[in-house]
């Protein structure tokens, strides 16, 4: 007589049928994440479970199990620093530049501590955050610890979830393989593992906002805010209002930021030469539509830092870091 696979449950819990199957509560999730963690499971068996996951889609619940038991298996230093942002970047864009990163760049410009995590390669025909950085000379990290210790001499550190959690990398890259996304695109920007005060979260698709502030809730994480960013990742689409949904101290709020421009929408980029960011952040450039981007999502930050301040304080505050930037940074 054949055992039964210890992992098999998990997938009869996720496929027994339309009446049958039912969502992993959050211990079942951190228990089925452990043995993924530690290679106990099949192949056929990893490929069923993250489908059926996707069928149905991942509750918070699960969210937070899987988090829990990712963040436990990762090295992270003993000590850590004061960090003001956890930032996730895990979706590439492929109709405007990454803006973003230089929003993360002019809040590490005046003090701020801002670690970045992501990946990229996932999906074709994006730009990603790694090749961005490493075309406006600023080196990756390769382990939290020296992540750590990048954050103490430039207040800002990147660091690719191949060097955060290898496996977790490896299971993204099976986009092309099973033809969809898995959830640990979900999963890995949550992460926040070394526990900023605050962290912010890009989305694409809105109903997953819902399912990331509840996780937060779940997790009891102090400060977090999630968005449909312009291309899934954090960067405000200044062509667009958008909706920001947050968790302050266990307290849920939500609100809306009207567009920054009044006219029609702006075309999408066709060249994406990254060259773009170097020469806007020194000033050579001027490019409306990169620099409401900057600035709006910087105030959206810093309004999730500062939830006292109202949508105006935190945007005037924002374009006062523009224009008090070191412009020498990449020259």
């Amino acid at each position: 007589m054949i055992t039964e696979h210890l992992f098999a449950p998990y997938i009869r819990i996720l496929g027994k049928g339309k009446r049958g199957s039912r969502g992993l509560t959050q211990a079942e999730a951190y228990l089925s994440m452990q043995m993924i963690l530690q290679g106990d499971v099949e192949p056929c068996q990893l490929g069923a479970f993250l489908m059926l996951l996707r069928v149905k889609e991942e509750t918070s619940e699960e969210i937070a199990g899987f988090v829990n038991a990712i963040k436990a298996s990762l090295e992270v230093p003993s000590t850590l620093p004061h960090i003001d942002l956890d930032w996730s970047s895990y979706a590439g864009k492929r109709r405007q530049l990454p803006w973003y990163i230089l929003s993360a760049l002019l809040l590490a410009d005046h003090g701020y501590k801002v670690f970045m995590h992501g990946t990229e390669g996932h999906t074709q025909g994006r730009l990603y955050t790694r090749e961005t950085l490493a075309a406006l000379g600023i080196a990756e990290s390769t382990s939290l610890k020296a992540a750590v210790n990048k954050l103490a001499t430039n207040n800002f550190a990147y660091l690719s979830l191949e060097f955060l959690s290898p496996t977790i990398h490896e299971i993204i890259n099976m986009r092309p393989l099973l033809g969809l996304r898995s959830p640990v695109h979900t999963i890995a920007r949550m992460l926040n593992p070394l526990q900023a005060k605050h962290e912010i979260v890009g989305i694409f698709h809105p109903t997953y906002s819902d399912i990331h502030q509840q996780a937060a809730l779940l997790l009891d994480r102090p400060h977090m805010a999630v968005l449909k960013g312009e291309g899934g990742e954090v960067e405000r689409n200044p062509d667009s209002p958008v909706i920001v949904k947050s968790v302050h101290e266990k307290v849920l709020t939500q609100e809306e930021w009207p567009p920054m421009f009044d006219g029609p929408r702006h075309l999408k980029d066709t060249e994406m030469d990254i060259l773009q960011l170097k020469l806007l952040w020194n000033g050579s450039n001027k490019n409306e539509y990169g620099l409401a981007s900057i600035t709006g999502t910087t105030a959206i930050i810093l309004k999730l830092m500062n939830p006292e301040l109202s949508q105006n304080e935190s945007q005037n505050m924002a374009n006062k870091l523009w224009a008090t930037r070191n412009k020498e940074k990449f020259n």
